[in-house]
């Protein structure tokens, strides 16, 4: 075994003796914690802030803008991630609940109860609050974590998780339920990949290709989430301030998260009215417009599209538009294009907003509302630890619930089988 393998799976080994403790742990305890790391992170707030510094330079003009600003922290992104911390410390812990208990006719009660998962691997690029937020939210749902950030955030994740690791041990809590795992050795993640019996899940978090390298390679599961193709449909007879308030929304805001808008469907009945709108929208917010041949005449300065702009995670201010005949078309077109993870309509009729909520495959539908709020925080999950695409065992932004698992648990009075 090479070194870097060896020093993974020792880091694994210790993740997997503190999730022992951290499993028997009441919500007090874990609640403490949660508030020292917030405490620590105002606190050393200059030392994580010119950490973060360090690493910003050193990938500007060598990553993409839509990474750049991933990748930066500043005081009130800062403050938010403490923020977070705090709000995931005022949720309820799923640990130890009971989900269900009945009575057998043999005369057992049997029921679930739910458990952490044991060993969270997180695999992940550019964003160093997921550092925070994925401690955080293992450390609540009693599981151990070992985190292997991106090289460009090297220095933002070696302070913040050392912050995370003192606030551990300034509640009394096993600091090695944190693990930082030096980034920039393709072996390092190769080997967190084959710890089976150490790592009980996986989750990427970057770009396409990081995660079709760990889902091709796991040897342990993995919570998949490939990409973020994100539809809105304008439906006939919306409002037309409410459909231009979630364009800007959902594209000109932040470009560069998995939940931006990335494709326009609009009704054909409503082409006329509504592009012209969108075309001094998108000039105004400096918005790339790649039009289909039924959208471009209304939007004089948009590039033709091609085939392989539908179907784009752009993560910057480029928008595919295509105008559809009806629902039927828009509801064909996000089948085909879409990533199964956000997909919103803005529309006045009740019966198509049911149609959209039914028959819709994704992570989160929305009705009259930003594509945006595919999140953890504001899906009241206090943060999220990644939005998973693929269906087990969670779907869409994955809090503390997601963090466990149940076991039966029965109750008998001397029940043999025999």
């Amino acid at each position: 075994m090479t070194d870097i393998a060896s020093l993974i799976r020792s880091q694994c080994e210790a993740a997997r003796e503190a999730s022992r403790s951290l499993a028997k742990l009441d919500r007090a305890q874990k609640d403490a914690a949660l508030h020292q790391i917030a405490k620590r992170l105002r606190e050393h707030a200059a030392e994580v802030l010119e950490s973060n510094r360090k690493d910003v330079e050193r990938a500007r003009n060598i990553v993409s803008e839509a990474m750049l600003d991933r990748l930066k922290l500043d005081e009130g992104r800062l403050e938010g991630v403490a923020q977070a911390v705090e709000r995931i410390a005022e949720l309820d812990d799923p640990v130890g609940e009971v989900t269900s208990m009945r009575n057998r006719p043999n005369g057992l009660l049997v029921g679930r109860v739910r458990i952490p998962l044991g060993v969270i691997a997180m695999i992940y690029e550019a964003r160093p609050n997921v550092t925070v937020d994925a401690a955080a939210l293992c450390i609540k749902s009693g599981n151990a974590v070992v985190l292997r950030g991106g090289s460009e955030a090297a220095e933002s994740n070696r302070t913040l998780g050392e912050l995370v690791r003192r606030g551990l041990e300034d509640a009394g809590l096993p600091a090695d339920a944190v693990q930082i795992v030096k980034p920039g050795e393709r072996e390092a993640t190769r080997a967190m990949l084959g710890m089976t019996g150490l790592i009980d899940l996986i989750i990427p978090r970057g770009g396409e290709g990081l995660i079709r390298f760990v889902t091709e390679n796991a040897r342990v599961p993995v919570i998949q989430h490939y990409k973020g193709v994100c539809h809105l449909f304008l439906d006939h007879g919306c409002d037309e301030e409410m459909a231009m308030r979630l364009v800007v929304d959902g594209k000109a805001v932040r470009t560069g998260v998995c939940n931006a808008l990335e494709c326009l469907l609009v009704h054909e009945g409503e082409a006329a009215r509504l592009l012209p709108k969108l075309h001094a929208l998108a000039e105004r917010h400096g918005i790339e417009l790649r039009a289909c041949e039924r959208s471009i005449a209304h939007l004089p300065s948009a590039k033709a599209a091609t085939a392989e702009d539908f179907g784009q995670e752009f993560l910057a201010k480029v928008l595919a538009v295509r105008v559809v005949d009806d629902l039927d078309g828009a509801l064909a077109h996000i089948a085909r294009y879409g990533s199964g993870h956000t997909e919103a309509i803005c529309t006045e009729s009740h019966s198509h907003a049911q149609r959209f909520l039914r028959e819709v495959d994704a992570s989160c539908v929305l009705v009259n509302a930003s594509t945006r709020f595919n999140d953890g925080g504001e899906l009241g999950l206090g943060a999220e630890i990644g939005i998973s695409t693929s269906k087990l065992h969670a779907y869409g932004p994955m809090g503390l619930e997601s963090l466990t698992t149940t076991k039966w648990i029965v109750y008998g009075r001397g029940q043999t089988r025999g």
